[in-house]
């Protein structure tokens, strides 16, 4: 037993040390074969532990850092679902993840997380299932109130029909056959055979929890998590979606702040801005009449009146201004974080808990991240007008690539995976799990769909979205970029959006009339191209701003966001790329391709060259009437036509830009006043979960 666990780590161990898998078509199984194994026989359990310890301190050993992180998710997802590990194992383990604090980031961060929840897991056992299962199936438990869901969208322009209906029968298969009284079962009979140990008589047990006996010890499941199918229908979607998840099951309305929201139409951003009312209230505690703070009773006529007076005075604390805008929603996790809940977040506000943990799943290629991108901004701009989301709940964001199969003639398919191919090359586990399923989602849908809900499903596509949910807790920050266009028809208001990935130019055929234009002489050429002028600020090691402009001759140019090759990952002098969000080192790689003029004796002649060259921000106008066609995140709904000039910089986060107050000074006549100073705005980065983050 212990000889076939030993070879399955070590397939692992090599895929994840083998750039080019000698069989590509089993990537990313060895890993779900193991847990399998495991699960059919729950005996195996403290042998794979042992091994997989062995596996990390000889990792430890030998500086193998690029193993230490999947070893230790396995570690952790076998003991959150065994019931027969010593105490001698937890130890060793929780010594182990000790010993990486000294580690930098991810490998402190990951240990910090699993060592917090070994400790839990001793002192209680059986604490990692039961809290798992309670928070995924939001079951009712008082002690412990956390729910958690994960919406999986899928955009159907993007994905195939036979892709969205072989995923949405998966999930329907596989949890219609976990009901809320099943789950219970499983977490009362988990958590004594953890508690008891040997001495606990399993077929007994199962007996009176009304459970089929099996010949061998029964294996205890881990149920899939609570997941929603949605197809992506816009922007506002992710907003209304989670609105109705905070929504208590047993309100059949919203609670008292989530009602203002006008879920069917969501109106526009002027009609949920708060109306000025004149207040005759001072401010002042003991101004209010005696029993102010006091709620009248609910039959009583001042029930109506009560949710107009001013309760608790200026001894209530107030929200700082941190909490008012987003920016520390979601921020990266420190060494020192709370614990309680599935994600850690704690308490974001006095009194106020996240109770709710909403794990956004997104499936498709780049376009598909440019709309959730999309989606991002918007609901971060509503929570500047409604703050409402944000103290409630915890937003996790997934991405799982689905690509077109691909063709030999068509090389469309790898640039649409370009953001993918970035989380691989930075977390070597999410390659070798995620990256890898793409080819297994193909198969499923081509398979014919079986409408027999009752049969027995063993579904290796849904184990790995499930594995990612529970097991990527590191987030990976990704720079949103705000671009505002200006068009050829001055008529024509000037539009701003954003971007993710990408930003393509090219340029039109057609020009744009302008006058007093006088045409070029004849005889000259005018050659291939738009003549351009480029005014950006180019990213130093010193991150003093320096301004460049410059005109030039080209036919086309691309801004990137996210980097193209290894050695940008790691970092480069003029633009490090950091674990953790460092807002002076988000920078775009821009490339033009510029028209180089030659002369000879047979004439002119024009070729063409790619200058790189890396920026914070950058404006871009044409200055030979030639008109630009801008393209945003490869999405064809996304492209500008007809465009004179447009500008791109970093997307600030909504509202940080606001007015910060400092002590009052006296001026030439004697009198106070307050100086006021504009806050450097925050930038906007949308988290994408991965098992590591950025491994250096």
């Amino acid at each position: 037993v212990e000889l076939d666990l030993q070879r399955s780590v070590q397939a692992v161990l090599r895929e994840l040390s083998t750039q080019t898998p000698a069989l590509q078509s089993n990537q990313g199984m060895w890993r779900w074969s193991l847990h399998r194994k495991v699960e059919r026989d729950p005996s195996k359990s403290p042998a794979l532990v042992r091994i997989l310890l062995r596996e990390l301190e000889k990792a430890e050993s030998e500086d193998l850092r690029h193993v230490i992180i999947p070893l230790l998710h396995t570690v952790m997802y076998v003991l959150t679902k065994a019931t027969g590990i010593t105490e001698e194992l937890y130890q060793r383990t929780y010594a182990f993840c000790t010993r990486l604090l000294t580690l930098p980031t991810p490998y402190c961060t990951v240990a910090l997380d699993c060592a917090t929840r070994l400790k839990t897991e001793t002192a209680v056992p059986g604490t990692l299932y039961q809290r798992m299962v309670i928070a995924e199936q939001n079951l009712m438990n008082e002690p412990y109130p956390y729910q958690e869901r994960v919406f999986l969208f899928v955009d159907p322009e993007l994905v195939s029909a036979s892709v969205c209906s072989a995923l949405l029968l998966e999930i329907e298969a596989a949890q219609v056959q976990q009901t809320p009284e099943a789950c219970m079962r499983h977490v009362v009979s988990h958590a004594l055979q953890a508690a008891l140990g040997e001495a606990c008589h399993a077929g007994a047990l199962h007996r009176k929890l009304q459970d089929p006996v099996q010949e061998r010890p029964p294996s205890i499941p881990l149920p899939s998590p609570s997941i929603t199918f949605h197809l992506w229908t816009g922007k506002e979607q992710l907003w209304k979606e989670l609105v109705l998840f905070l929504r208590p099951r047993s309100q059949p309305r919203l609670s008292t702040d989530l009602e203002v929201l006008d879920l069917q139409g969501l109106r526009p951003d002027r009609e949920l801005a708060r109306v000025s009312v004149l207040s005759t209230d001072s401010g002042i505690e003991r101004d209010l009449p005696l029993g102010a703070d006091e709620l009248p009773a609910p039959s009583s006529p001042d029930m109506e009146r009560a949710g107009l007076q001013r309760k608790g005075g200026i001894k209530k604390r107030v929200w700082p201004l941190d909490f008012l805008m987003p920016g520390s929603w979601d921020g990266p996790p420190g060494l020192h974080r709370r614990t309680g809940r599935p994600g850690g977040d704690g308490e974001v506000l006095p009194g106020v808990s996240r109770l709710h943990t909403a794990r956004v799943l997104v499936l498709g290629d780049d376009r598909m991240l440019g709309r959730l991108a999309q989606a991002y901004h918007r609901l971060r701009k509503r929570e500047t007008q409604k703050f409402c989301l944000t103290p409630r709940l915890s937003l996790q964001l997934y991405y799982i690539p689905v690509l077109a199969p691909e063709k030999p003639a068509a090389s469309r398919q790898t640039e649409l995976g370009e953001l993918a191919a970035f989380l691989g090359r930075v977390d070597p586990w999410y390659q070798s799990t995620i990256n890898t399923l793409c080819p297994a989602i193909h198969k499923l849908a081509e398979m014919p769909p079986s409408l027999d809900t009752s049969r027995t499903v063993d579904p290796f596509i849904l184990d790995v979205l499930t594995y990612y949910v529970r097991m990527g807790t590191q987030p990976i920050y990704f720079q949103i970029y705000t671009v505002k266009i200006f068009f050829s028809d001055l008529s024509q208001d000037p539009a701003e959006d954003i971007f993710l990935i990408e930003l393509k130019v090219k340029i039109q055929d057609s020009k744009f009339p302008k006058d007093g234009f006088s045409p070029k002489k004849r005889g000259v050429a005018e050659g291939p191209g738009a003549e351009l002028s480029l005014c950006y600020q180019k990213a130093l090691l010193s991150h003093r701003p320096r301004e460049v402009t410059v005109s030039l001759r080209a036919t086309g140019l691309v801004l990137k966001a996210i980097p193209a090759s290894d050695t940008e990952v790691s970092g480069s002098p003029h633009c490090p790329l950091p674990a953790a969000p460092v807002t002076d080192h988000t920078c775009l790689n821009v490339s033009v391709t510029e028209v180089v003029k030659s002369s000879n004796l047979a004439g002119r002649s024009f070729s063409t060259v790619t200058n790189t060259f890396r920026t914070n921000n950058i404006q871009i106008q044409s200055q030979d009437q030639r008109l630009l066609t801008l393209s945003l995140d490869k999405d064809d709904q996304r492209t500008f036509r007809d465009v004179v000039r447009f500008e791109v910089a970093p997307c600030p986060e909504p509202c940080s830009g606001a007015q910060k107050s400092k002590a009052p000074w006296l001026n030439s006549h004697g009198e106070k006043e307050m100086e006021t100073t504009k806050a450097k705005p925050k930038p906007l980065l949308m988290p994408i979960n991965t098992f590591s983050g950025i491994v250096q």
